[in-house]
C-alpha cells in the first residue's frame, strides 16, 4: 500500500469510494436518495478537485496495486485541524489503510502548525465512531450536519 497526496486525476476514484462506502455503511442511517444526494453534494468530482487544489485542505489517497482504495479529507491551519472524512473501499478494510490515511493527514496538518486534531463522524455510524475511539480520540461534542436536506446527529472527537 502507498499513501500519497491526491492529484486532481484521482477525483473520480475518490467519488466512487465515497459512493461505495456510503452505500455499504449507511443503509440503516440514510435513505438511498439521501445518500446519493450527500455523495453528490460532498464528493462530486469537481468538488473534490477544488479541495485537492486548496491550500487549506489535505487529501491523501491510499493505493494498492495502482488502484485508489481509500482517501481522507482534512482541513487546517496554524490553530488546529479537522478530519472531515476517512473512507476505505469495503473490500480493502481491516488492513490498516484507514489509520494510515489518518496518520498521513495528521502529520501534514502538524507540519502546517496545527495543534489539536478534531474528527467528525455521524453519530449513528458505529464503525466510524469505533475507528476514532480505537485510535485514541475522545468524544467531545455532539453537533448536527445536513445531508441531502435532512439533519443528522454528528459526533466530534478530539485527538488527546
Amino acid at each position: 500500500m502507498t499513501i500519497r497526496e491526491a492529484a486532481t486525476d484521482d477525483a473520480e476514484a475518490i467519488t466512487a469510494i465515497a459512493r461505495e462506502s456510503w452505500s455499504h455503511d449507511y443503509p440503516d442511517i440514510l435513505s438511498r436518495d439521501t445518500a446519493e444526494q450527500g455523495v453528490e453534494e460532498w464528493y462530486a468530482p469537481e468538488t473534490i478537485r477544488t479541495e485537492i487544489d486548496s491550500d487549506d485542505a489535505v487529501v491523501p489517497v491510499a493505493e494498492r496495486d495502482g488502484e485508489v482504495v481509500g482517501f481522507a479529507h482534512a482541513v487546517g491551519d496554524g490553530t488546529g485541524g479537522t478530519v472531515l472524512r476517512v473512507y476505505v473501499a469495503p473490500d480493502h478494510r481491516g488492513d490498516g489503510i484507514g489509520s494510515g490515511l489518518l496518520d498521513h493527514a495528521r502529520q501534514r496538518l502538524v507540519d502546517r502548525g496545527a495543534g489539536r486534531l478534531r474528527a467528525m463522524v455521524l453519530a449513528d455510524n458505529e464503525p466510524g465512531n469505533e475507528f476514532y475511539r480505537r485510535l485514541g480520540f475522545e468524544l467531545r461534542e455532539r453537533n448536527e450536519t445536513r445531508i441531502g436536506g435532512e439533519t443528522y446527529r454528528e459526533n466530534v472527537y478530539l485527538d488527546v
